[in-house]
Formats: C-alpha cells, structure tokens, sequence
C-alpha cells in the first residue's frame, strides 16, 4: 500500500489530515522536520490557497521524491470583504499565534450582528506523485462566533459555527468535525480521487 507523505510541519495539521486520511483508510506518514534536503519552512507567496498548496505539494516532492498530499486553507469573512482569507494564519502578522489571530478577528468583527457573520472555511489539497498532480477542495459555511467557545480543535476552530449548528467546531468531536469540515471535504474527494488513480 502506498503510504502518503503529509505535507505539513504544522502539527495540528498533520494530525488532522492524518487522521481524516486514515479514516477513510490510506495509510500516511507525518512529515519529519529532519527529512534531509527538506526547508523547514516553505514560504506560502501564492495569491491563491491553489498556489501555495501547489507550491508546498511541488516543494516536498522534489525533496523527497515521495507521493505527497499538501494542504492550504483559508477562512472567509463575508463582513471583512473575504479576509483573512489566505493569510487566514498570519492574519496578526507573521508567526502570530492562534489566540492572537482570533483576538484580531473578533476585534475587527465587533458590533457586527449575528446574521451579518456569516463566513467559510476552504480548503485546497494538491496532491503529487510520479505522474501528476492533482487537486481537491472542501468548503464548509458557517459563521463567527461573538466569543470564544469550546476546547478542541485548533487555530480559529473555537470561533467558527458550522450551518446547522449551534456548536463551534471546537465543541464539536473529531468525528463528527471531520465529516463536516473544509479539510474534511476536500480530503474525503481526494481519497476518492486517489482509489481512482490506484485502479488504473
């Protein structure tokens, strides 16, 4: 069985793609910060989550020369005309934390009404092995919280209350998460995308 390389030093990430690959059974390896000839970092300079999930998926490839699967995403805020969008992790500025990205959000959002914080979590997953590359992508409408709720999850999860819901995805559990989520959509069409390419 083909093991996919997950793209990502950002560890909550790769667990969660890890964990979403694995549940629709594809066996996965993390990416290891010491895999020589690998940056630690990949500069994420695409206008587009398209681009710079393309730009990761390429950039790990040719470093490892292994099947790999990246991922970009991006929160949506209809009342911020779409931002923070692809600088949805660095939104307070480069290495800002979750917390200080949140505060940032809420702060611009302030005195929006509920029916007025409506937003969208997208994800973009490019996909490359030997003979090509390839994209899924998931979409998952939601809202903005006026506050933060929950303890799961990561990055703005405790902020993002998915349609027909009244949780956020941090009171949510995994499972039922996953099965909703951007990432979750865009990595269950790729592992259909995938068995496709593996019965050829």
């Amino acid at each position: 069985m083909i093991k996919l390389l997950i793209g990502s030093n950002n560890p909550d990430k790769a667990q969660e793609m890890q964990d979403i690959l694995q549940a629709e059974n594809l066996a996965t390896i993390l990416l290891p910060s010491a895999v020589q000839g690998f940056p630690a970092e990949i500069a994420e300079t695409g206008a587009t989550l398209e681009e710079n999930a393309y730009i990761k998926a390429v950039t790990i490839f040719a470093a490892t020369n292994h099947t790999c699967v990246a991922d970009d995403s991006g929160l949506e805020v209809d009342a911020l005309g779409g931002a923070p969008g692809v600088y949805t992790g660095r939104y307070a500025g480069e290495n800002a934390s979750y917390a200080e990205n949140r505060t940032k959000l809420l702060s611009a959002l302030k005195g929006v009404p509920p029916e007025q914080r409506t937003a969208r979590f997208r994800a973009v997953i490019c996909y490359h092995d030997d003979l090509r590359i390839a994209f899924a992508e998931g979409v998952c409408e939601g809202r903005i919280a006026e506050s933060e709720r929950g303890e799961g999850g990561f990055g703005y999860d405790c902020i993002f209350i998915p349609d027909g819901f009244d949780q956020t995805f941090a009171e949510m559990g995994a499972v039922e998460k996953h099965r909703i989520s951007h990432r979750g959509r865009a990595l269950q069409c790729f592992a259909t995308l995938f068995s496709a390419y593996q019965s050829a």
